[in-house]
């Protein structure tokens, strides 16, 4: 299905035009694989970090870890505030809908109309928690219902069971059900995997679900009309991401998630491999490895140049 048209069609959203969640829409370069451009806007007295991801089309994780030392609930008034709408490729093939649970991010590659060039759409989401992981692999979307009604899980039940807060065994569509107004089934056995809406939209951007995808209720409702049935659906975790952007090379690092085998091997030995790797068909650059260990230690997930600057005359080859 075609991309609606109110999305912006370059890598570039200009501050001051969106009022609410929108999808960032980026043509996708015949070379290299960063999108998009960080911004900055200045909070007002009554916005949260909250409703500024909202408004921008970045989760909670997204941007607080852009926005170190900012308090998520009260900026305060003039408090500029970043944007982290610039974005790395997942390493994937770009075919219909890759899931990145690191980054709390969704791509959609829509097949390309002839003589255009091609497109990826991207989405804020929430992922499974610690005790309730999304399922890495790739699978598809063989359903699709509005105003679905929510069959919670036995276990699901017993959880809320035990913390007090029963619940019923079919929730019916409406402001109760957790579903929202759109769900699309995934193709996973052992448990009801969905891309679905939320009557929470505050929880976008976390690590809060029970293995489901969730994401804002005006996301979905645009995402829904454009996937059809038995669209592929990729699911990664990398928490580290290099990417091309002419002649520089960025790094993007998230944390990873919790509960993941990433936390017990989270080095600068990963990233220093990868580094290797992506320069070593590119004699013409060497990394600056302080920058690099940097961008590593933040973890701000916003795209960080790499590379020395100096004179091409002057450069070395990466060992």
């Amino acid at each position: 299905m075609p991309i609606r048209a109110c999305l912006l069609p370059f890598s570039v959203l200009l501050l001051g035009q969106l009022s609410s969640a929108v999808a960032a829409t980026y043509t996708i370069p015949e070379t290299g694989s960063v999108l998009g451009q960080v911004q900055i806007v200045v909070a007002k007295h009554e916005d949260t970090l909250l409703d500024l991801g909202r408004r921008y089309s970045v989760g909670y994780e997204e941007i607080v870890a852009a926005n170190p030392g900012v308090d998520p609930w009260l900026p305060g008034e003039g408090t500029q505030v970043t944007i982290p709408s610039r974005y790395i490729l997942p390493d994937a093939p770009r075919q219909g809908i890759v899931v990145s649970l690191a980054e709390h991010r969704l791509y959609y590659f829509p097949a390309p109309k002839p003589n255009e060039a091609p497109v990826v759409v991207t989405y804020p989401i929430s992922v499974g928690k610690m005790d309730w992981k999304t399922p890495l692999g790739l699978t598809r979307i063989t359903d699709k219902r509005t105003r679905p009604i929510w069959y919670p899980p036995e276990s699901v039940r017993k959880e809320h069971a035990a913390d007090g807060r029963p619940l019923p065994k079919a929730v019916p569509a409406g402001p109760d059900n957790p579903l929202g107004d759109y769900a699309m089934r995934l193709d996973i056995p052992g448990g009801a995997y969905l891309i679905h809406g939320t009557n929470n939209p505050r929880g976008v951007g976390m690590q809060v679900t029970h293995g489901c995808i969730r994401m804002y209720p005006e996301d979905i409702e645009r995402f829904f009309k454009m996937v059809a049935v038995n669209t592929p659906v990729r699911i990664i975790h990398q928490p580290y991401k290099m990417g091309w952007d002419g002649n520089e090379l960025y790094m993007e690092v998230h944390a990873p998630l919790e509960g993941s085998q990433e936390q017990d091997i989270h080095s600068l030995t990963q990233i220093t491999r990868l580094l290797v790797t992506a320069t070593q068909d590119r004699p013409s650059g060497v990394i600056d490895w302080a920058k690099a260990e940097q961008t590593f230690s933040r973890a701000t997930g916003i795209p960080e140049p790499v590379m020395l600057d100096a004179p091409t005359s002057q450069l070395v080859d990466t060992p």
